[in-house]
């Protein structure tokens, strides 16, 4: 099995960091359906940008326990209600 790798911008991040946000989202494309649509994970990474491996301050690890479909507006998706994949990241290891 593998590790999902996600890079986040640094409000992103420390949002999961501090537990406010307990999902992460991606949009419905086929690149991300081939990367998380019946495919099971050793766990994931959240990495705040692109850091190096020994930065370990800008790394949270996190169990894999799969992903649900859902609709939602974001700002960060614009102004329109999109469909989008959530991680789930209830429980952190790391």
């Amino acid at each position: 099995m593998s590790t999902l790798v996600l890079n986040l911008k640094r409000i992103y991040f420390h949002s999961i960091r501090i537990g406010t946000k307990g999902e992460e989202y991606r949009l419905c494309t086929p690149y991300w359906q081939k990367r998380l649509v019946g495919r099971d994970y050793d766990g994931i990474e959240i990495r705040l940008g692109y850091p190096a491996n020994h930065e370990l301050e800008k790394i949270m690890t996190f169990a894999w326990h799969g992903c649900r479909r859902m609709k939602l507006t974001h700002p960060h998706f614009g102004p329109d209600e999109v469909e989008v994949y959530a991680i789930d990241l209830s429980q952190r290891l790391t």
